[in-house]
């Protein structure tokens, strides 16, 4: 089969014909149909992040298909069904699995970085976290439901706990961003959208934000927030990734509020933490989501109160996916998925 193998940072991934994976005991084989190109494959490519096993490794971990093959034991999947994987999966035996917090498993495994990922025609996968994927969505597109947009369900619902009414800052509308900014307008929140680009508010605008700040164009962003919601947001959420947008987004919330942290970044933030005692704010981390979860973000693209299909702008086959990341680079667009 084919696959895009990551060999190493500041390199292209190389297409090249490695054997098609057999699947063992519990796995089945996936026949891969989109997988979203994400920052987070960009991490390892371009800013030299390790990935969990040592490369030559196949990245991708925003993957829909359709099953191809079944291992030993595995009873509950047919060969031909449309399947959605989730990005991050756990043991099901740790304290965090057996307390429902299975996207921080204290043996959590990631497609594309632990094991192999989507950048390929096959891949392989546990039986027991494949996801069943509605016949009302498209096959290609769904892909990105795996991380871009379940990702924000669980930071909104789950760790933000956005509530309807509630006043939200979003800063990034990447499309991380830009799935944060629907799902809480989704849930019935007041959305508040940052950027620097100009396009990506106008889509934010299309997702359901009431307003829109080009940073660039403002002196102090968090002045524009609090004129806008009388003293500040009650939950601020930061999709890039950067300390000085992550203090920005933490400077834009009332007393009281709620910061949730949705960008990776590996540099230490400035924190004033006299004001996180004295204002008894809240500081939450958010990573992936929970199994449990994937069904419901399902159901809420199926009944359309969510967008999918129309948040992927590009599609690359397998040979391309070198300019799907130069894209991604330039920023433009929301989502490319790679299509093997």
């Amino acid at each position: 089969m084919k696959a895009a193998v990551f060999h190493a940072a500041h390199q292209p991934l190389a297409i090249e014909e490695v054997p098609t994976p057999t699947p063992s005991a519990g796995e089945v084989l996936i026949k891969v149909a989109g997988c979203g190109v994400c920052h987070t494959d960009l991490h390892y490519i371009d800013h030299d992040v390790p990935t969990f096993k040592k490369p030559p490794l196949v990245l991708g971990h925003e993957v829909s298909g359709v099953i191809a093959g079944l291992g030993a034991g595995v009873t509950q999947w047919k060969e031909g069904a449309r399947v959605l994987l989730p990005a991050v999966y756990g043991c099901g035996q740790c304290a965090m699995c057996r307390t429902g917090r299975e996207n921080i498993c204290e043996k959590m495994m990631m497609f594309g970085n632990n094991v192999d990922g989507g950048y390929a025609e096959y891949m392989l996968a546990p039986a027991k976290d494949v996801i069943a994927l509605p016949d009302e969505l498209p096959l290609v597109e769904s892909s990105i439901i795996a991380d871009a947009v379940t990702t924000p369900y669980h930071a909104v619902v789950n760790r933000g706990q956005v509530k309807p009414g509630d006043s939200v800052v979003v800063v990034g509308c990447g499309g991380i961003g830009l799935n944060l900014v629907q799902v809480a307008a989704a849930v019935g929140a007041k959305v508040i959208a940052i950027d620097v680009i100009d396009s990506k508010l106008e889509w934010a605008k299309k997702l359901g934000a009431q307003a829109m700040i080009n940073a660039k164009n403002v002196e102090r962003v968090d002045k524009e927030v609090r004129k806008l919601t009388g003293g500040g947001a009650d939950i601020g959420f930061e999709a890039i990734g950067n300390p000085v947008t992550q203090a920005q987004t933490f400077s834009c919330i009332r007393a009281g509020g709620r910061f949730v942290m949705v960008g990776y970044s590996d540099k230490p933030m400035t924190l004033d933490s006299g004001r996180v005692m004295y204002r008894e704010m809240e500081i939450i981390g958010s990573l992936g989501c929970r199994a449990v979860d994937y069904p419901r973000v399902l159901e809420l693209a199926r009944q359309g109160r969510i967008k999918v299909k129309e948040l992927v702008t590009a599609q690359f086959p397998l040979d391309q996916i070198n300019a799907a990341f130069d894209t991604l680079r330039k920023g433009e667009g929301i989502r490319s998925v790679v299509v093997p």
